[in-house]
């Protein structure tokens, strides 16, 4: 009996002789593991620091010089509003910017010509036809002194009224456009001085050219209406004098059928 508590005592002592030895090795096994992770994290580190001292500094230079391009992009593009390409950064000057902004003004000043050229050319035609249209009713009423009853007499003179109405508004309208076609003269000068003095020769010499062929077409339609002035003063002419063969040419008392309009001159 008391060999057999020896034997359990040998073998319980043996078991947990084993369980501590196991214990220790497994702890020596993890703490090799740490000690080998932390040498290779020095690596790594003594890797990444050991670059050039160059690409050190480019690194931590990239966010500023990114925040100093962002800034001058900024500027610059808010003051002058001139677009451009990465490539013309460096060729980038005052005397640049101020060059391609005086190309910027010629155009829109060349924009804002053609615009009211075609407008004055379009409002000088429609005087001019609406002239040649009051010339033909006249011509017309001239042909018919005398023909006609009073009843038709006036209904024709209703409508050289009308018409005379049209004259005096298609009028005023070329006068609108006039005043706006003038300034847009003063404009387009003034640009094409202010380009030539930055060095803009070609936008000089196109707003130059611009405004010649203004000034021609919007004298040539000129001519065209004052020439139709000149017709409807001749026509008026010859009215009063017809008006007055025909007043000779009958008794006094039938003239109280005669509008009164066509006895005295506008």
């Amino acid at each position: 009996m008391q060999a057999f508590r020896n034997c359990s005592l040998c073998a319980g002592g043996n078991l947990l002789k084993g369980r501590t030895d196991f214990l220790v090795a497994r702890r020596n096994m993890a703490a090799l593991r740490l000690s080998a992770a932390v040498q290779l994290l020095k690596d790594k580190a003594n890797v990444l620091w050991s670059g050039s001292l160059q690409q050190q500094q480019r690194l931590l230079r990239l966010p500023q010089v990114s925040r100093c391009s962002a800034v001058a992009f900024s500027v610059v593009s808010g003051l002058c509003a001139v677009p451009f390409t990465h490539q013309q950064v460096e060729n980038l000057s005052h005397e640049s910017l101020i060059r391609r902004a005086s190309c910027l003004v010629t155009d829109s000043a060349n924009t804002h010509l053609s615009q009211t050229t075609l407008a004055l050319v379009d409002a000088l035609t429609q005087y001019a036809k609406a002239l040649h249209t009051l010339i033909a009713l006249q011509k017309r009423y001239i042909a018919s002194i005398g023909k006609l009853s009073p009843a038709e007499d006036d209904s024709i003179w209703q409508v050289i009224i009308s018409q005379r109405v049209e004259v005096g508004d298609r009028l005023e309208e070329c006068n609108r456009f006039e005043s706006n076609w003038i300034n847009a003269i003063n404009i387009c000068e003034l640009s094409a001085e202010a380009a030539y003095n930055s060095g803009a020769e070609h936008a000089c010499t196109a707003t130059r050219t611009n405004l010649q062929v203004a000034q021609v077409k919007v004298e040539e339609v000129r001519e065209i209406s004052k020439e139709a002035e000149k017709k409807l003063a001749e026509t008026k002419a010859e009215e009063i004098q017809r008006m007055a063969e025909y007043a000779s040419s009958i008794d006094i008392h039938e003239l109280e059928g005669v509008p009164e309009a066509y006895l005295r001159e506008d």
